[in-house]
């Protein structure tokens, strides 16, 4: 099923011409639960993976337990499977049966070695032709840790490029995490329904004069506030950053110095109950029907990136071959 965004309330350039040569085209992902498969583009499916290639692990410090005891992913699993059930019921509540599960489901210690990556994201330049990868390549995948206490308060990733038409013996049983902190980094496996939207800076990015004007006149002539106007939520590609937990700071490749740009947000919510120019039409009745209750139609994956933030994948235009950076807004 298509996704299509509906206009905003406002037609930005038109109130601020200045914009014009700003604008910059983002893919919303739209993710919605499914079963894909890895020739699916999709959230938390299953990988092409070459059945030769070593599965990623991570080898990094901040595999110790946070807020929320340790847990096999087999266990995360089943306690997803449970608080979607609790969630298609009218009445709140765990029934007798998933009291018994939830009671069986074992803390976990901390595991020993590299944990095995979950994956995050596999995009065909066939559904996405907003990436732009190598030449030869036409398959974008991202994969996470498990863990979020790591150095920079996130899970650490890994991004691979490759050929499709290249792999001809794909891994059909990849590596698990020994344990996982909890159900937030566990992606519901998703299909995507991608559609291309035109997006704004953030006003943080612009000159004071202009941030103020942009923001008195959005909220005194407008009634919304300008951030809800200019970058769409939720999971995409390519885009604006939306800054507010710090201001801009650079982010510059660690090879060459060259400014990185945003590849893929991952983000656990789609849109804000209220702004409803960012809910998609085929979404608005589920959305009005679920109400501002977290979760639901507006939180397909079900992650949560550290109390519900968004992690940004930057890469270097200049080649795929330099590191990424990863940070969070």
């Amino acid at each position: 099923m298509t996704r299509t965004t509906p206009p905003r309330p406002v037609d930005l350039e038109a109130v601020f011409p200045e914009l014009a040569p700003l604008a910059r085209t983002a893919t919303r992902l739209h993710p919605r639960p499914g079963v894909p498969s890895p020739q699916d583009s999709s959230i938390g499916g299953p990988l092409l993976w070459p059945a030769s290639e070593p599965w990623p692990h991570c080898s990094e410090d901040g595999h110790d337990a946070g807020p929320i005891p340790l847990m096999s992913l087999a266990d995360a699993r089943l306690r997803r499977r449970i608080e979607l059930a609790r969630e298609s019921r009218e009445e709140w509540g765990y029934t007798t049966e998933e009291q018994a599960l939830l009671q069986r489901i074992e803390k976990v210690d901390v595991p020993e070695g590299p944990i095995a990556m979950l994956p995050v994201a596999q995009l065909y330049l066939r559904d996405v032709p907003g990436l732009r990868p190598p030449e030869g390549a036409d398959l974008l995948q991202v994969l996470w840790c498990p863990f979020e206490f790591h150095g920079d308060g996130m899970p650490t990733t890994a991004v691979f490029w490759r050929s499709a038409a290249a792999v001809t013996d794909i891994l059909l049983a990849p590596p698990e995490p020994a344990a996982v902190d909890g159900v937030a980094y566990v992606p519901e496996p998703c299909f995507i329904h991608p559609e291309e939207v035109i997006e704004y800076p953030s006003s943080l990015e612009l000159g004071r004069e202009m941030r103020e004007r942009l923001d008195r006149r959005a909220i005194d002539e407008l009634g919304i506030e300008y951030h809800n106007l200019c970058i769409a939520p939720g999971f995409k590609v390519g885009g604006y950053i939306n800054w507010g937990m710090t201001d801009p700071y650079p982010n510059p490749c660690s090879t060459c110095g060259t400014p990185t740009e945003p590849l893929l947000t991952i983000a656990g919510t789609e849109w804000n109950f209220d702004v409803h120019h960012w809910i998609p039409y085929e979404d608005q009745a589920a959305n009005i029907a679920w109400g501002p209750i977290q979760g639901g139609p507006s939180s397909p994956t079900r992650i949560c990136v550290s109390d519900d933030n968004a992690q940004i994948i930057r890469v270097c235009p200049t080649s795929h071959e330099h590191p990424h950076i990863q940070m969070m807004q």
